[in-house]
């Protein structure tokens, strides 16, 4: 009888480890350098206020675009990013009012949330791509202890709680993601100051956003880690994968 733990041939010599990303890299051109310019460069003898914001947003989607092809796939959140800083430079450079902003800011983490919770009727559920995916789990050794103790339906059941968790901390985020954009963008568009005041909230997005929506996710991964431990008796250790 094939033991469950084995693994094809050669699997884990061919198996090429994936690119880290740099956390370093990731906020300085996705908050620094565009909250630095347009809060420092938006001033007609710089850059000027239009110029200011296309060449803020541009790093973001520079970003993105080498994450593409450095990692040879699409990235979850580089793409949902790419989206977010190209609406954000439209609404800004059509000088729309500063409400349509934080219109957008709230829709699309509430989009993904309720996605997600839309996916549980579908055979790739979203839990699996932001916190049950190969990436970060030994996922076959998991569903194989899983058959092995006859527990997928309450794995199911885990799933869904987690899902769920999940689908609240972008709830989270689109409420937090609202108040900042309405609390800061007070400026009409087109001027100085609300370049400014645009680049203030890009700033005070991680702290303010990013950060608490984390916190939610990293112990909804806590919650996710324990529930699999009591239904295979796997230890964090055995469930992570091993770089």
């Amino acid at each position: 009888m094939q033991n469950p733990d084995s693994t094809t041939p050669n699997e884990s010599e061919t198996e090429l480890p994936e690119k880290r990303e740099s956390l370093l890299l990731n906020l300085a051109f996705n908050l620094l350098v565009p909250s630095l310019i347009l809060t420092k460069l938006s001033n007609p003898d710089y850059l000027g206020i239009k110029l200011a914001i296309i060449v803020a947003l541009a790093f973001p989607i520079i970003y993105g675009i080498h994450d593409f092809v450095s990692r040879g796939k699409v990235n979850f959140f580089s793409g949902l990013g790419i989206v977010n800083v190209s609406l954000t430079g439209a609404i800004s450079l059509m000088e729309f009012d500063a409400v349509y902003i934080a219109i957008k800011e709230a829709t699309i983490p509430a989009l993904i949330g309720l996605a997600t919770l839309l996916s549980l009727k579908t055979s790739q559920p979203l839990v699996h791509t932001f916190l049950l995916n190969d990436a970060l789990l030994e996922t076959k050794k998991i569903n194989q202890a899983l058959v092995q103790n006859n527990c997928l339906a309450e794995f199911d059941k885990l799933l869904i709680k987690v899902s769920w968790i999940l689908a609240g901390s972008f709830l989270l985020s689109s409420i937090l993601n609202y108040i900042l954009a309405v609390v800061l963008l007070t400026a009409d568009p087109g001027t100085v100051a609300f370049n400014e005041q645009l680049g203030k909230m890009t700033a005070l997005s991680f702290p303010v956003i990013a950060l608490p929506a984390t916190l939610v996710m990293v112990g909804n991964l806590f919650y996710l880690f324990r529930g699999i431990t009591k239904l295979t008796g796997l230890s964090i250790e055995e469930m992570m994968k091993q770089k």
